[in-house]
């Protein structure tokens, strides 16, 4: 363009403008999707917050009323599952989902949408062993861990008034509020870990980070407790553990459990689902600390 021109005329020519006017590339100011970011490398993990790892064909076990059926698992999260199965469960019936070896874990019927049934785990770590052992581990872990703690028996019963047996599909043993944690030394990584059962064989164990199948690592349970192992599965965020020496369970109980919470924290994938508050109290009887407690000094005693 001649700017002399333009400015003190001349020769006749198309109007031009002195500034062109910028092309769009591609952008839109009510579309953020619409802006690319340039990345120097591809994603190396998932990093969207969300609670649930979506499965593809997935076939599991599901135990109910004492039948296994075969279903799909069609996602998984750390309190709970979604499967798809023609099954006759009704809601808070117990089922038994099994996922792999040592991967057995305590499951209650949430929600049913057709063929998709939601399932809620069990707080509590499953200690899978007798009821002596099982007595005496919680015993010496409560004594251990909360030994200012005040126990006082509940008062909900009348004086006198015989306690309520639990019904066919409640477990025999009375149900803990202890949750075992741990930390996973495994492929140069270190990862807190939650137990989700544990037995003097195996344990089924929920790590936010990936597992590699065949891994050997070490499980450390408390400053002098640790046991390591194979991982024999990984589903989602749960991993199956063989250990590699038998696990002396009593030793359980000198590391330091937490407390269940009281409540259920629903996935984000029931968000919109109607659902009542957690039938794991009311229902199957989960016991205090005070009360678990005084039913083992009980049960000890006889």
């Amino acid at each position: 363009m001649n700017i002399r021109a333009k400015i003190f005329g001349g020769q006749s020519r198309a109007e031009q403008p002195i500034l062109k006017a910028k092309m769009p590339k591609g952008t839109k100011s009510d579309d953020l999707q619409s802006v690319a970011v340039p990345r120097e490398e591809s994603r190396r993990a998932n990093s969207r917050g969300t609670d649930r790892h979506r499965l593809t064909a997935e076939t599991v076990e599901l135990s109910h009323e004492g039948t296994r059926h075969q279903v799909t698992l069609v996602n998984l999260s750390g309190g709970g599952a979604m499967i798809s199965g023609q099954i006759a469960a009704k809601l808070w019936d117990r089922v038994d989902l099994h996922l792999g070896e040592h991967g057995t874990i305590e499951c209650a019927v949430r929600w049913i949408r057709g063929d998709r049934i939601g399932l809620e785990f069990a707080h509590e770590t499953q200690l899978d062993c007798s009821d002596d052992q099982r007595a005496a581990v919680l015993r010496d872990a409560i004594s251990r861990s909360f030994p200012d703690m005040d126990f006082v028996a509940a008062t909900d019963q009348p004086a006198g008034a015989a306690r309520q047996e639990p019904g066919d599909e409640q477990r025999r043993a009375p149900r803990h509020p202890l949750i075992w944690s741990g930390t996973l030394y495994h492929d140069y990584q270190t990862s807190t870990v939650r137990v989700r059962n544990i037995s003097a064989t195996g344990a089924m164990l929920e790590c936010r980070e990936p597992v590699r199948v065949g891994a050997e690592p070490l499980l450390e349970l408390g400053p002098a407790v640790s046991v390591s192992g194979t991982v024999t599965w990984a589903v989602g965020d749960q991993v199956g553990l063989r250990f590699h020496s038998e696990f002396d369970m009593a030793l359980l109980g000198r590391s330091s459990p937490a407390v269940a919470p009281s409540e259920w924290v629903r996935p984000a994938y029931l968000n919109r689902v109607d659902a009542l508050d957690s039938p794991w109290d009311p229902r199957w009887q989960r016991l205090s600390v005070p009360e678990l407690k005084q039913e083992l000094e009980g049960f000890l005693k006889r």
